[in-house]
């Protein structure tokens, strides 16, 4: 695989912004096309940046022989979205990096259904903000995701600097686009296939049962998966894999013998 460094200027963020590439080769990749290769959007948490899933995961490792592409942008500790204080991560992310990467690597397939998106905590919660605020991509992952806000009103409280430059009062948060299951109920374009996976002793593991539920109920294709684990890079690690096998792709799993 070839691994690029992108640095462009965001017209959208008024600031330069850095994505790394995985760019599948022909010495590598039996399968490999020449157009129209497969495309996933893999999102960092918070206090991570482009390079973490380089750095923690293996992904790198593990796509090597396959024909896919991995789009790894940093949104610094903006939760993929469009903030109160004028930063508009959510466009920038959804809408005006496809259009670089696109440009940049023009045999990127640009159809939904070879387009997914994916990410962890902070970066589950923007996969599904993306997926489900947008009709771009046909596959959402969110691994130990921030997926829903219940019972944090009081994080709000506490941090009203931080989180209310995110996304204002909790009042204002309340029954808006950033809320996962608001967005859920009010989608009404081709739903996306979802995936989440969250460990049982993560804090977050109530709120991920909460949703996964209420996505069931909704009726959206949903496959949710939990098993003991904490909110560490030890589990994602694996976890992407399942991620991979999950995708509509031909998934070419390294040699093991064990």
């Amino acid at each position: 695989m070839a691994l690029i460094n992108l640095e462009y200027y965001s017209e959208t963020l008024g600031m330069n912004r850095n994505v790394k590439v995985i760019y599948p080769e022909a010495s590598k990749v039996d399968a490999l096309t020449e157009t129209d290769i497969p495309v996933l959007y893999l999102l960092h948490g918070m206090s991570g940046n482009e390079n973490s899933w380089l750095i923690r995961s293996g992904i790198e490792r593990l796509v090597r022989h396959t024909n896919l592409a991995i789009v790894m942008p940093a949104t610094e500790l903006g939760f993929y979205v469009n903030t109160t204080y004028g930063m508009n991560y959510f466009e920038a992310t959804a809408h005006e990096l496809p259009k670089v990467i696109h440009n940049f690597f023009p045999n990127l397939s640009n159809k939904r259904e070879k387009n997914f998106i994916a990410g962890l905590s902070m970066g589950g919660y923007g996969a599904y903000r993306i997926g489900l605020g947008t009709e771009q991509f046909s596959y959402v992952a969110s691994l130990s995701g921030v997926l829903t806000f219940e019972g944090m009103q009081d994080r709000f409280d506490e941090n009203a600097a931080f989180w209310g430059g995110l996304f204002g009062s909790w009042e204002q948060f309340k029954g808006s686009p950033n809320e996962i299951l608001t967005l859920a109920e009010s989608f009404t374009g081709k739903r996306p296939k979802l995936y989440t996976w969250c460990g049982e002793q993560d804090e977050l593991f109530p709120g991920n049962e909460f949703v996964a539920s209420r996505l069931k109920k909704l009726g959206y294709d949903l496959t949710y998966e939990t098993a003991p684990g904490t909110h560490e890079w030890y589990y994602w690690s694996q976890k992407i894999e399942s991620i991979l096998q999950w995708l509509p792709i031909d998934y070419v799993q390294e040699e093991r013998l064990s």
